[in-house]
């Protein structure tokens, strides 16, 4: 066996994991032996995917958290510190977003993206990066969004709070490499998930989906799994503050029609 790209007994906590990318990335470190925590806002739906995910020899822990809420993120990651002993990698998944044209926002709806995507993704690495200053180690993972790339309408302030995550990566590669500690993002390009499948279902907006994506087909949470295990494995040891583009060559450029001329 080549353990270059081995996560197993890796402490896992992947933060908003009750579906979608977060789940699907659970998974494939449940599946290769590592040791994960799955958290999200709601307890039905995370204690659900927790038993989803589990398996007989490998139990997922799932914990409440609202990472709008920054006591509870030190509540959440103290209580994986007190369990397990320590954090090797940590999935920053958690993320919402509201569609509507730019006018239409209120600074409800601003505030609600905001503190999930920006500000809980900051607390939680800030809360996680503290126990891996003390290890020397560890790995995080911020999922970013094709959105960082070029914007599209609609989605304003998700799409500043996404390119605040590429800043995010690399500001703190750059303060904890020192540590040993390596930080990297995953931007997703048109991926479908529940959350999403009803926008995808509409025929214009799937076959514009398609038309910019290099690879001709849209994206699902599994094809994300492979980056995140090889960002927490040694085979990216040399490598941090970057993002990573899993989106099908879609920021790749613009595939203008030349070839229909």
């Amino acid at each position: 066996m080549d353990n270059l790209f081995s996560v197993k007994d890796q402490i896992v906590l992947v933060s908003g994991a009750s579906r979608g990318i977060g789940e699907a990335i659970a998974s494939g470190f449940v599946e290769r032996g590592a040791r994960v925590i799955i958290t999200g806002r709601f307890r039905d739906t995370i204690e659900k995917a927790a038993k989803r995910l589990s398996t007989a020899s490998n139990p997922v822990l799932p914990l409440v958290c609202d990472v709008s809420d920054t006591q509870i993120i030190v509540d959440c990651v103290n209580q994986v510190i007190e369990e397990f002993g320590r954090i090797d990698t940590l999935i920053n998944v958690a993320g919402v977003n509201r569609r509507m044209e730019a006018t239409a926002y209120m600074p409800e709806d601003y505030d609600f993206i905001m503190d999930i995507n920006l500000k809980g993704a900051f607390f939680m690495a800030q809360a996680v990066g503290r126990h891996m200053i003390d290890q020397n180690a560890g790995s995080q993972v911020n999922i970013d969004s094709f959105a960082s790339h070029g914007p599209l309408k609609c989605v304003v302030p998700y799409a500043m709070s996404k390119s605040g995550i590429t800043a995010l990566t690399k500001g703190l590669a750059l303060e904890w490499g020192k540590h040993g500690i390596r930080v990297n993002g995953i931007a997703p390009g048109f991926i479908v998930t529940d959350l999403n499948r009803q926008l995808w279902e509409n025929q214009t907006i799937n076959d514009w989906g398609l038309q910019h994506t290099p690879l001709a087909r849209l994206g699902n949470a599994d094809d994300m799994v492979g980056t995140a295990l090889f960002l927490a494995s040694n085979a990216s040891a040399f490598m941090t503050g970057q993002t990573l583009r899993v989106d099908g060559g879609t920021s790749a450029g613009y595939a203008w029609p030349i070839d229909q001329m």
